[in-house]
């Protein structure tokens, strides 16, 4: 049986339970020390660990980065998040390869934690069901860092503009903060 969940306090407490054989939780290199402490119990409670959003919902743009940093810790499943085949040759490839964190990416990992660092939307989407004017805020939250960070394009379509207009349709209810 296994529990998955974005919440920290929840994820310590189901550790915590011992009534769970696995936990889905998201880990990558922007992980804080509460992430870390949570793999930590996790490991100790001989507990399997699933890596969700191990490249942080698209942030995290250098696949070889992240692959590096997870192949430190040897009591986790990585789950990344792929769409296509090539993705998947990829990862397939840095096993190969034998992939470890040198220097190189460690500089990569910390730029990345310089700018992805702290309280931003990591597009769980909890907060979705919550808004009572549809605004698709996952989307809207990251739109400035996923602007910079992934393919321009996909956030120029009509769609997605019409989306982020509906910003100005927001009541102020607090109803996202919530659940966040």
């Amino acid at each position: 049986i296994g529990i998955t969940t974005h919440r920290i306090n929840v994820a310590k407490e189901a550790i915590e339970s011992g009534l769970f054989e696995t936990i889905q939780y998201p880990f990558n290199y922007l992980a804080s020390d509460d992430d870390m402490e949570v793999y930590n119990m996790a490991v100790k409670a001989n507990m399997g660990f699933i890596c969700m959003k191990a490249m942080s919902g698209g942030l995290i743009t250098n696949s070889k980065a992240s692959y590096a940093f997870l192949e430190q810790f040897d009591s986790l499943v990585p789950i990344w998040g792929i769409q296509r085949e090539s993705e998947l040759d990829e990862f397939l490839s840095y096993a190969k390869q034998d992939v470890k964190l040198t220097d190189d990416l460690k500089a990569v990992i910390e730029k990345d934690k310089k700018e992805l660092s702290g309280n931003f939307c990591r597009g769980c989407g909890y907060c979705m069901s919550s808004c009572p004017v549809g605004i698709k805020i996952d989307d809207c939250a990251r739109m400035s860092l996923m602007i910079r960070r992934a393919p321009s394009y996909r956030m120029l379509s009509d769609e997605v503009q019409s989306n982020m207009k509906k910003i100005a349709e927001c009541i102020h209810c607090g109803a996202c903060a919530a659940k966040c």
